[in-house]
């Protein structure tokens, strides 16, 4: 097995979407891309691809029934499975979405039972030791909580801001508690990687105040300090003080890879916002804008220089764990990722691994799982018939030929001093 990881992902997310009719729906990404069915022909597919490492999780809001209830058939079958065959699995332990019993991410009382969770599953499975405890919270949060998309289906600063802690909290008393039973676990921090460019100088100061924000969910996770702008923002915005300083006396940074997730739609332009009592049309507005005032630019700076930006604050080894795009395009999407993290390694940054996300097309992500109209996204390596696209014998190629010709192979010695 190569030093430097090669990996693909089983999509997985499985959020409340809220309908017309008041009931929330749920939305389950392992089921409507038929892996519950063909979950073996997909790791043989992994296998073939020549890929080691897979990004993989259960339906946690099906397996976590009730306070110290869990429902482990699903890992039971499938992850001795990935062991035979030599993939080392990087488990997803929540994804987008919370049981039923939960209700949703504002539950307050729902990070420790998390961690009990958390801790019965990688005791239950002691050959597992790559986790990633909340997958890529910031989104998690904004889209359940001021977008309107998701779960608690709120639009405002203070629904995020307790999501946000929430989902941070979870997270950390996960891996306290798993890191106090078992020492060999390593913690992949699957994050969104954003940057926010002002349109006009009237947009500077809330572009500003963006590129701040992006960088919650790590600030609160890893201790990090942030600036006093931040902090009066989460305090004006519901979080408690206590709650701050409870986060800044943690230490679970040294277990940690930094998962950078890198899409096209991760570079915004933030436009100017109507002024109070501009005649315009709200649903032009919203259409154009999106409801944050926002407009996706593609790629700007790209991977290379925004990796570097978050590995300059936090100082901790790198893994590019989520890209993907639609073909036509996904080749050259593929080639241009690659080459920002080769170029990332020659300028002698800690950075291990690489992942094309996701092993199969996906469905309905066009709408971030908002409508139920079952139309298939082709991001995946394979379609889903399970045939392979250009994309993924690009990538089979790609993984065989740098396998074993990294660029600066990092040492042991030189990760420890990160």
């Amino acid at each position: 097995m190569s030093s430097f990881i090669f990996a693909t992902g089983i999509e997985c997310s499985y959020p409340t979407v809220p309908e017309a009719d008041g009931k929330p729906r749920r939305v389950d990404e392992l089921e409507a891309c038929g892996h519950y069915k063909h979950w073996r022909q997909d790791f043989d597919l992994v296998k073939e691809l020549g890929i080691d490492f897979l990004r993989f999780g259960g339906p946690y809001y099906r397996m976590h029934l009730g306070p110290g209830r869990y429902d482990w058939s699903f890992l039971d079958e499938t992850l001795p499975v990935l062991r035979d065959l030599g993939i080392t699995p990087i488990l997803d332990l929540c994804h987008f979405g919370v049981p039923d019993w939960i209700g949703n991410f504002q539950n307050e009382d729902w990070p420790p039972f998390f961690a009990e969770f958390a801790l019965a599953a990688v005791q239950r499975y002691p050959w597992v030791k790559w986790i990633t405890p909340v997958n890529e919270i910031y989104i998690a949060a904004l889209y359940s909580a001021e977008y309107g998309y998701w779960n608690e289906a709120l639009k405002s600063h203070t629904g995020f801001v307790r999501a946000l802690c929430n989902l941070c909290k979870a997270n950390v008393l996960a891996m306290n508690a798993i890191t106090g039973a078992r020492k060999d676990i390593r913690f992949v921090q699957s994050e969104s990687t954003q940057y926010f460019h002002a349109r006009t100088p009237e947009s500077l100061e809330r572009t500003y105040f963006l590129n701040e924000r992006r960088f919650l969910a790590l600030d609160l996770s890893y201790a990090f300090p942030i600036t006093a702008n931040m902090y009066r923002y989460l305090m004006d915005n519901g979080m408690r003080s206590s709650e701050y300083d409870w986060f800044q006396q943690q230490r679970m940074k040294e277990h940690c890879v930094m998962g950078n997730d890198y899409y096209a739609r991760n570079e915004h332009v933030v436009e100017d916002l109507p002024k109070t009592g501009e005649d315009h049309n709200p649903k032009d507005s919203e259409n154009r804008l999106g409801s944050q005032g926002l407009r996706g630019i593609g790629t700007n700076l790209g991977y290379y220089p925004i990796a570097k930006q978050y590995f300059e604050r936090y100082r901790l080894p790198l893994m590019h764990t989520e890209t993907n795009m639609e073909e036509p395009n996904a080749v050259y999407w593929l080639w241009q990722n690659w080459s920002s993290v080769v170029r990332l390694r020659e300028d002698d940054l800690p950075v291990i691994g690489f992942t094309w996300y996701s092993l199969t097309d996906q469905i309905d992500w066009d709408t971030a799982l908002t409508k139920n109209d079952h139309k298939v996204n082709p991001l995946g390596l394979c379609d889903l018939s399970r045939n392979l696209r250009d994309v993924g014998r690009a990538y089979k190629s790609l993984v065989a030929n740098w396998k074993d010709g990294m660029p600066s192979e990092v040492s042991a010695a030189r990760l420890s001093r990160w």
